[in-house]
């Protein structure tokens, strides 16, 4: 069913996409910002503060730095987030697109042909974002912790850029690159196919699905379009927490460690579940970005499509 299925591709109108896309999801950043915040500064905690919950942790930030604590880096992030996006949604659509074609000859189940299509689309789309993403990553992270922990105080996000250069050379910037890819590549293609997957198996359980002459109502899409978001970001932050983790550790480091040593130290500080630090608020805030960000794209697709002339 046209319209319903999230592997399709439409005629979109680029330019449009692109300027209300960056607006759409900019307004989205802002508000689940803090939860990015709440979380890196679970994951880097040590000592006394590791025993703090994500409410601790939030009520210590504003008790410290009030509400713009909650803000730390987000000038770089929102600077740095539109070429990204545009460069992820760009990949996203052609090569959803491309996909397709390709797993058709397989005859698999519509379900399979969508979780397959959704899932190299969503995995193309990091690896390709990921050269803009990361020095963005670095830089943002370092922000959200200064001061925290023993962690350095910066003037800003250039700031940090120029000590890291200073430091380590341009490379410094792309520190965990690696462990960037490896955590949000595979993260993407499994929310992407997670999601494709679950809007087949919601519709047809709803009935619609195969059912070309009923069109259900505009609340009940985007209803199974927020739920599929939730679902796909419930997956993928409890498949991907402990490289997000490890991640975080390596680009805010000082002591620039190996991700061996880190590894090594987070089971001796908390046993295995110290791979999971954070994972409250990353549940949290991949399962709100999911559902808002897929209905936000889905209903950027419907707005920019292009009109076919007869």
């Amino acid at each position: 069913m046209e319209g319903l299925d999230p592997a399709s591709s439409l005629s979109l109108d680029m330019t449009k996409f692109y300027v209300v896309g960056a607006g759409m999801f900019s307004c989205v950043t802002v508000a689940l910002y803090p939860v990015s915040v709440i979380k890196t500064r679970m994951q880097v905690a040590s000592g006394e503060a590791m025993r703090r919950n994500a409410l601790a942790t939030f009520k210590n930030i504003l008790k410290v730095d009030g509400v713009p604590g909650l803000y730390r880096g987000f000038g770089t992030v929102i600077t740095g987030a539109i070429p990204a996006r545009i460069i992820f949604l760009t990949a996203l659509e052609k090569t959803k697109a491309t996909s397709l074609k390709l797993v058709e000859p397989l005859k698999l189940s519509e379900s399979m042909e969508a979780a397959l299509a959704n899932g190299l689309g969503g995995l193309t789309a990091s690896l390709c974002s990921q050269a803009v993403f990361v020095p963005i990553d670095v830089v943002s992270q370092k922000l959200m912790v200064q001061g925290y922990s023993g962690h350095v105080r910066y003037k800003g996000g250039l700031d940090v850029a120029q000590k890291i250069i200073k430091a380590d050379g341009p490379r410094g910037l792309y520190r965990g690159f690696g462990l960037s890819v490896m955590t949000y590549a595979p993260s993407s293609a499994v929310w992407w196919a997670s999601y494709g997957f679950s809007q087949r198996i919601i519709w047809s359980a709803l009935g619609h699905w195969h059912d070309k002459e009923d069109t259900p109502g505009q609340l009940k899409i985007v209803g199974v379009q927020a739920t599929g978001g939730m679902i796909a970001g419930a997956v993928t932050s409890c498949v991907s927490t402990p490289l997000d983790t490890i991640k975080t550790r390596l680009q805010v480091n000082q002591n620039k460690p190996k991700a061996g040593e880190v590894i090594r130290r987070l089971i001796a500080e908390d046993g295995w579940k110290g791979f999971y630090r954070g994972l409250g608020p990353r549940f949290f805030s991949s399962s709100a970005w999911g559902t808002s960000m897929i209905v936000c794209y889905e209903y950027l697709k419907r707005v920019c499509a292009k009109v076919e002339e007869a």
